[in-house]
């Protein structure tokens, strides 16, 4: 992958986080939090340079510049995509299938008894709408087609791995697990009690896989964050990617302070390295807020 590379004339004034407007509320606190980091304003007005949250009636042919693209966001928002890509680009997954009808889903689960079987929702964030694949279920008539038919991988603790990466680089190995004594579910999901903890050092396998997913949706070079599982056999499998942008946006509750600066600086220096110079110097990075 070939790094690209802008204008050395570009200066702060002439980039943004490119947000605002009614439906961006829930974006606000990130928005706030990137603008610290990479130095730059909010605004809902594009400029030369944007790091694209969100922007009621966005116009795709007068946004400029964009630090993750458009078509990476939507990779990483509809899982039939995120499929098609990971298939095309062999990176390793749970078997994934997607199919036109219920019929065939449930075709899928009997001659795979040895499987148990999900139902992904394709654009659902926090394991929102996903379902275990049984005998005689229904599903809603606006579920959308095609339907993701997904190895369920079960674990005797439940948890999912996470790397991110940003810059051509890897980093912040961690879990997502269930607290002693609380309650479990089988989506490992923050919004339904998991929390994150630093977990020492990723594979070499875990990080290999996780590399060729970022590279399979063109966000290794900007900011993505991968989540995992190991099978028994110990093979590490993606599940998806996420990255910020108009649909969704990766959760930075991680309850790691040190964790949490290292992805401001990490998309920081992401976000510069194309322009070639910093603007807070030559030094190592602090947020805007650091200097006054």
């Amino acid at each position: 992958m070939t790094a690209r590379r802008l204008s050395s004339v570009i200066r702060p004034e002439r980039c943004c986080i490119l947000h605002g407007g009614p439906g961006g509320w829930p974006f606000d606190p990130i928005a706030k939090q990137l603008g610290d980091a990479l130095w730059i304003d909010i605004s809902e007005t594009p400029r030369d340079y944007n790091y694209l949250l969100f922007v009621d009636q966005f116009d795709e042919s007068n946004c400029g510049e964009l630090f993750i693209s458009l078509q990476s966001m939507r990779w990483a928002a509809d899982k039939r995509l995120l499929a098609e890509r990971f298939a095309t680009h062999g990176v390793p997954t749970p078997q994934t299938f997607l199919v036109d009808s219920l019929d065939e889903a449930h075709h899928i689960r009997l001659t795979h008894l040895q499987i148990e079987w999900c139902l992904k929702y394709p654009t659902g964030c926090g394991a929102s709408g996903h379902r275990m694949l049984t005998d005689g279920m229904t599903l809603p008539k606006s579920w959308p087609h095609p339907l993701i038919v997904q190895e369920f991988i079960r674990m005797p603790r439940p948890e999912v791995y996470r790397l991110y990466g940003a810059g051509h680089e890897l980093f912040g190995w961690i879990a997502r697990r269930f607290p002693d004594g609380a309650k479990t579910s089988e989506w490992v999901a923050h919004a339904r009690g998991a929390r994150y903890q630093r977990v020492g050092e990723p594979p070499i396998e875990a990080m290999n896989a996780a590399r060729s997913a970022l590279e399979a949706v063109e966000l290794f070079d900007t900011f993505g964050c991968v989540d995992l599982l190991q099978r028994s056999s110990g093979e590490w499998v993606v599940l998806e990617v996420g990255t910020d942008g108009l649909f969704n946006h990766v959760d930075r509750e991680l309850d790691v302070a040190e964790l949490e600066t290292e992805l401001q600086r990490r998309i920081a220096e992401a976000f510069w390295t194309p322009i070639g110079w910093r603007p807070w110097g030559d030094g190592e990075w602090v947020p805007r807020t650091a200097t006054f």
